[in-house]
């Protein structure tokens, strides 16, 4: 029976147990001394030593077992599981890789003092590793219907696109070419600044692997003044996104045809707390106070290519000119996708690096 004090039982029991190197973190360098001098007294052969690093602090966030409790607990968070928890389930669930996050260690190594990691250097490696290996897929979260005046009502076409632009060896697909189609809200602007190269009244832009398309009417809801339909025509000699005589344009949208679009529900995510340092809890301030209740965004109207109908949960996708995303492992169903954002395709790491 170990006496049950832990400063005991912990150089004993780690002795009883073959351990050779107990790896502990910065506050238990001060129980070094007691560690050593109990293994010492009881002239044990082969006895086990102790090494202290400093645990892995994330900014906008918490890693404190206890702290993560009352997240589950007190039901700001689904479960462990929850993408937005920095647990091994939840950084799973929402699509981040083995090689990521171990490339993300590498990079950090081990610290004998205490720091805290940008968040966004974990982005930073996740994007590098999905952007090779995630596969292409066109996706509307937020739609906007367009309808094609001078395109043919029962008219359909297949455009190739690129699976991977990364790895040629992914191949391509089809996309399917209608009347109507969806586009983003944030692509159109009744009234656009100079800077805003996207579709506008009067202005031409392509949509990729397809057309040029440009809008020459708008419809709005009545009640709400809400703009509900573009209505644009097509250049029959863009088709691939080109167009013979030469012209160029700025703007390049993705788009989902809406007879052949699947219907699905998107999560984006984002930071859990609204501080960069929850753990200061100053001035009687609990960390729950920091809680960032915008974390988590359901949208329920989202359109993805036909492709995406079957996919299988763990799949990761780069929804073009969005961000990557994977199909939730609990939730998505066969034609009933569910996908959460593992990242948006915005690198500020990248940038920091840069300046530095």
């Amino acid at each position: 029976c170990i006496y049950p004090m832990y400063d005991y039982a912990h150089p004993i029991s780690d002795y009883l147990e073959g351990i050779t190197h107990s790896i502990c973190t910065l506050e238990f360098e001060d129980h070094r001394p007691l560690y050593d001098w109990f293994l010492e007294s009881l002239k044990l052969e082969c006895r086990p030593k102790q090494i202290e690093f400093a645990r892995l602090n994330i900014n906008y966030t918490v890693m404190s077992k206890r702290k993560l409790l009352r997240l589950v607990k007190e039901g700001y968070v689904s479960g462990w599981d929850d993408p937005r928890m920095p647990t091994i389930s939840g950084l799973r669930r929402r699509g981040y890789t083995p090689e990521a996050i171990q490339n993300f260690c590498d990079r950090i190594g081990v610290a004998k003092n205490n720091s805290v990691v940008d968040i966004s250097l974990l982005e930073h490696c996740i994007r590098e590793d999905l952007n090779k290996k995630a596969l292409r897929a066109m996706a509307v979260l937020r739609p906007l219907k367009v309808i094609i005046d001078n395109y043919p009502e029962d008219k359909v076409e297949w455009f190739d696109a690129e699976n991977n632009p990364e790895d040629p060896s992914a191949g391509t697909r089809k996309l399917p070419f209608t009347k109507v189609l969806y586009i983003e809200q944030d692509d159109f602007l009744e009234d656009p600044p100079k800077k805003f190269f996207r579709l506008a009244p009067g202005r031409e832009v392509r949509l990729k692997y397809a057309y040029f398309i440009k809008c020459h009417n708008i419809v709005k809801d009545e009640g709400t003044g809400e703009i509900v339909e573009i209505h644009c025509t097509y250049d029959p000699e863009s088709g691939g996104g080109s167009s013979p005589d030469g012209r160029k344009v700025r703007g390049t949208l993705h788009w989902v045809s809406a007879k052949y679009a699947v219907d699905a529900e998107v999560r984006l995510y984002d930071s859990l707390f609204s501080v960069p340092n929850p753990d200061d809890e100053k001035e009687g301030k609990d960390f729950l106070d920091y809680y960032n209740p915008n974390s988590l965004e359901v949208l329920t109207s989202c359109k993805l290519e036909p492709e995406l109908a079957h996919v299988k949960p763990g799949d990761r996708y780069q929804f073009l000119r969005i961000g990557y995303f994977t199909a939730d492992s609990v939730d998505t169903k066969e034609n009933s996708p569910v996908f959460n954002r593992t990242v948006s395709l915005k690198d500020t790491w990248a940038k920091i690096i840069k300046k530095s």
